[in-house]
């Protein structure tokens, strides 16, 4: 079973989850590289009140790009956008 998050990402698979980091529903988009809180998250759950970015209308949208993992090259980020759109159930 898979620990999913509110954008669509699998936490469970992340070497964090479980030791420094408890996902984000658990701390509330307060993760720990993310000291002010996930604007994803704050956006779905307290502004939008929905229970993930799958029940908008508008995913993936502007914020998924502002929250962007510099890890990740522009192709990477663009396969981890469109993974994230398929574990929530594809675009509208």
């Amino acid at each position: 079973m898979s620990l999913m998050s509110v954008c669509g990402t699998d936490c469970s698979v992340c070497y964090c989850y479980g030791e420094m980091c408890s996902g984000c529903s658990a701390c509330e988009g307060k993760v720990f590289h993310s000291p002010g809180g996930c604007t994803i998250y704050n956006c779905v759950v307290h502004e939008k009140k929905l229970k993930d970015c799958g029940k908008c209308d508008k995913m993936p949208c502007e914020i998924w790009r502002a929250t962007r993992d510099p890890k990740y090259s522009d192709e990477e980020f663009e396969q981890n956008i469109a993974m994230r759109v398929e574990a929530l159930g594809g675009m509208k």
